[in-house]
């Protein structure tokens, strides 16, 4: 909302960034859900970084609302992408006794990484501009791709017993 005010959308009309996300996030919801009940879940979640990372460049070098509304798109739908799987991954590891846990302590760490990258955003904004904060956004999004692929990897290679 702070990028499309930053290149020219009248603060009258920044509510209408958050409804375009959500429409695209509510539109693609189901079907990524139910994508994920028969494609491979580490693909689900890099389709999900990617969108991310095109969100991120996008909204990097906006220059009209326009462009902004497209970020938002894409940022929708890596939240469909992701935020379903985040949860069926949570129930699907989690013993059955103790899944009440396993959310809570999905939830609790997902607050925390969010008022860390938070801090962060704000603080990369308020140095070096909305360029530079969607930028690190990319970087940080693709080292989690990186570090997917590398954790997928290495248990595939790692004998079981």
């Amino acid at each position: 909302m702070l990028r499309a005010q930053d290149v020219g959308l009248h603060l009258g009309y920044i509510p209408i960034v958050m409804i375009d996300m959500t429409i695209f996030y509510a539109g693609a919801a189901y079907p990524a859900g139910a994508a994920a009940d028969h494609v491979s879940q580490r693909t689900l979640l890099l389709l999900g970084l990617a969108l991310l990372i095109a969100a991120d460049f996008v909204l990097a070098f906006a220059v009209s609302p326009l462009i902004v509304f497209a970020g938002a798109s894409l940022w929708g739908l890596h939240m469909a992408f992701t935020q379903g799987l985040l949860s069926k991954l949570v129930a699907d590891t989690a013993p059955a006794e103790l899944l009440g846990t396993g959310f809570g302590i999905f939830n609790l760490v997902s607050g925390g990484a969010l008022l860390l990258a938070s801090v962060i955003a704000g603080s990369l904004w308020s140095s070096l501009g909305a360029s530079a904060t969607f930028l690190a956004g990319a970087v940080f999004a693709a080292a989690a791709a990186v570090g997917l692929l590398a954790a997928v990897r290495h248990r595939e290679q790692t004998p079981t017993k």
